[in-house]
C-alpha cells in the first residue's frame, strides 16, 4: 500500500456553539468547534488532520447538522483499528470530546465530496421569544430573547421579500473579492408558543449558502418589520442595496442553528462543486 494513499471522510456533527468562538480554527488561546475536534482526530489517529466544513457557523451560534469532511491516509486508518469501520472513530471521539460538541456519523465518501463547494443547500432554524419574562430556563442556551412584542403575518410578509435569487449586501458582512449574491429558497416563520413557552417564534430559511452575519441580518429585519419599527416595504427595499446596510442589527446567536446541509449524487458531486465555485452574477 502506498503510505500516501488517502480516504474522504465525512463527519456529521452537532454542537452547542455558547461556549465557542465560533467554527474556525483561530490563533491563540480561543476555543472553536473546530480545534476541538481536530484536536481529538489527531489524538486518536497520532496523525494531523484538517477539517473542511460546510458552514462556518458564528460564535454562538449552534448545529445540529453540520458537516464536514476530511483526507485521511489509509495507513493511519488500519494502524489504528479503524479500517473499515468508521462507528469505532465515532465511539473513541465521543470518549474524548467535551459534552457541548459530537460527532454523530463517520463514514468513507468518494473524492469528489467536497462539504463546502459540494452542498446543494444549508439551512437554519432561528428560535426567538419575545415574553417579558425572557426564555425558558432549559432552552436558554438556544432561544433569543426580542425586548418587543412582534406582527408574525408581517414578518412573514417581509420574509417573502427574501425568497430568491438577489444580492443580499445589505445583509452581509463584506469580504474581498467575495459574492453577496445568494438564492433564498425558503424563509418561513411559525408561532411555536405554548403554555410553557408563550410568545415563541421559529424561522426556517434556506439557501444554496450564506454568506457572513446574513441569517442574523435577515432574522433581525424580520423582526424589526414584526414591532412595526419599520414597514414590510423596508425590507424589500434593502435588497436594493450594494453595501452592508449600518443601521440593520443582527439578530443575537444563540438563537440560531445550523439545521440541515444537502448534497446531490455521488456522480454529480464534482460538477456542483464547480458550479459552486464560479463566482455568481444576477
Amino acid at each position: 500500500m502506498d503510505p500516501t494513499d488517502t480516504i474522504r471522510l465525512r463527519f456529521d456533527i452537532a454542537y452547542d456553539g455558547t461556549d465557542f468562538h465560533g467554527w474556525a480554527r483561530q490563533k491563540g488561546e480561543l476555543r472553536t468547534v473546530q480545534a476541538v475536534i481536530e484536536d481529538a482526530l489527531s489524538l486518536v489517529l497520532r496523525a494531523p488532520v484538517s477539517l473542511t466544513v460546510a458552514g462556518r457557523t458564528d460564535a454562538g451560534v449552534h448545529a445540529s447538522a453540520q458537516v464536514a469532511h476530511a483526507d485521511v491516509p489509509e495507513e493511519t486508518l488500519r494502524q489504528r483499528s479503524i479500517d473499515g469501520d468508521a462507528g469505532r472513530l465515532v465511539r473513541r471521539l465521543a470518549k474524548l470530546l467535551p459534552t457541548d460538541v459530537r460527532v454523530f456519523g463517520v463514514r468513507q465518501v468518494p473524492p469528489q465530496f467536497d462539504a463546502r463547494f459540494a452542498a446543494l443547500t444549508r439551512s437554519y432554524t432561528y428560535r426567538v421569544t419575545t415574553h417579558p419574562a425572557g426564555a425558558l430556563p432549559t432552552r436558554a442556551r438556544d432561544t433569543a430573547v426580542w425586548g418587543k412584542p412582534v406582527d408574525i403575518e408581517r414578518m412573514q410578509q417581509a420574509a417573502g421579500y427574501m425568497v430568491g435569487l438577489n444580492n443580499f449586501a445589505a445583509f452581509c458582512k463584506p469580504r474581498e473579492h467575495a459574492t453577496t449574491i445568494r438564492e433564498v429558497q425558503a424563509f418561513r416563520w411559525g408561532d411555536a408558543s405554548s403554555e410553557s413557552e408563550p410568545e415563541l417564534y421559529l424561522a426556517h430559511i434556506t439557501a444554496d449558502a450564506f454568506c457572513w452575519n446574513m441569517v442574523r441580518a435577515l432574522t433581525a429585519a424580520c423582526l424589526t418589520v414584526g414591532e412595526g419599527k419599520q414597514d414590510p416595504e423596508w425590507a424589500r427595499g434593502l435588497l436594493l442595496a450594494d453595501a452592508r446596510e449600518p443601521t440593520l442589527r443582527l439578530a443575537p446567536a444563540c438563537g440560531l442553528t445550523l439545521t440541515g446541509v444537502t448534497y446531490p449524487k455521488d456522480e454529480d458531486l464534482a460538477a456542483r462543486a464547480e458550479v459552486t465555485r464560479d463566482r455568481r452574477s444576477l
